[in-house]
């Protein structure tokens, strides 16, 4: 095995990689599955572990890596704050997270993504910096795999110190013992991901210089900065939360003419997203009639088409604006 020599480091002797993703992603396990690589086939010293408040599907969650050559110990676990690379499972997150924070003016940010880089370059808020696409959910769809494998196929594309034969290995010992009948779709989604990302570099314009780096760990609310009376701005169970950065690719379609009305659906869902109206029926009674979906409640679990009796809800893809423009609002009534 040959030593190879990392592109660049920080005052620690590390190159650092952040994942931002959600639960249910695989992003913990793309962690995992890095380092090892990275040991194993580069011959460099490697961590990685995760960082997430509730362990569920939907929730935002961190995973960290660090590289260092084999003189350097590695005696840090703290997040990665500065990171030379960060990828971004789920392009959502930016409405919420602060994806891009720490990066260098010449980090690379990769992101799950339909979009152009010079589109995603003003949704991130990036000054400069090297912009990676790939559609890895469009990719995991297409080969009947999990997003992670194309994300990090993509990853393996932007760290050319890293060996893709190597990884090919790794997931044949990963997967190869309890499910080995994805082993062949997870090493294709893998081999796409590598081959398909687009990337694109946005060098500082003159006169700009990167922001001062703020650590993650600062609160935002403290003593001086608190609304007064300690008002909690963002309460987890508030009628303004969005949950759509939950959903990882799919969302219900609900078509009103082949409804029955029957609530199966309002039923099963954990989250409070069907809009319904009374109306009179055919005799002149009062009755409730579902009017659609108020897709800022949907994390895309897709438990109301299991549940649905009729073709009135299917899932389908969801792409950019599609939410928005199916969306039917809650009206309610604060007095």
């Amino acid at each position: 095995m040959s030593v190879v020599h990392l592109p660049k480091v920080n005052e620690l002797g590390f190159f650092e990689i952040r994942l931002e993703s959600i639960g249910g992603l695989g992003a913990n396990l793309a962690g995992k599955m890095l380092a090892e690589a990275g040991v194993e086939g580069a011959g460099l010293n490697g961590v990685s572990f995760s960082s997430y408040g509730s362990e569920k599907k939907g929730s935002p969650v961190k995973a960290h890596i660090r590289f260092c050559d084999l003189n350097t110990p590695i005696r840090d676990t703290s997040p990665v704050e500065r990171p030379h690379v960060v990828s971004i499972f789920h392009e959502a997150l930016a409405k919420t997270v602060n994806v891009v924070s720490g990066i260098y003016a010449d980090s690379t940010v990769l992101i799950n993504s339909q979009k152009s880089p010079e589109q995603l370059k003003d949704v991130m808020n990036m000054l400069g910096g090297t912009i990676a696409v790939i559609d890895a959910t469009g990719i995991a769809l297409a080969e009947k795999n999990r997003v992670n494998m194309a994300m990090i196929g993509a990853m393996f594309r932007l760290c050319p110190f890293l060996d893709p034969d190597t990884m090919k290995d790794v997931i044949r010992k990963s997967l190869g013992t309890k499910y080995p009948q994805s082993v062949t779709s997870a090493i294709n989604t893998f081999e796409r991901g590598f081959n398909e990302v687009t990337i694109q570099e946005f060098p500082l314009m003159d006169g700009l210089s990167m922001p001062e780096f703020i650590r993650a760990d600062t609160p935002v609310l403290g003593y001086e900065t608190q609304s007064i009376g300690g008002v909690i701005t963002n309460p987890g169970n508030s009628f303004l939360k969005d949950l759509s950065i939950s959903r990882s690719g799919m969302m219900p379609h609900f078509v009103l003419d082949d409804c029955i009305h029957c609530a199966q659906c309002d039923t099963v869902c954990p989250d409070f997203c069907f809009v319904w109206e009374e109306q009179p029926d055919k005799k002149g009674r009062p009755q409730m009639f579902l009017k659609g979906i108020d897709f800022q409640y949907c994390k895309g679990c897709l438990k109301c088409i299991e549940a649905c009796p009729t073709d009135a809800l299917s899932k389908v893809l969801e792409v950019e604006g599609a939410a928005d423009a199916q969306t039917i609002k809650h009206v309610f009534d604060l007095v």
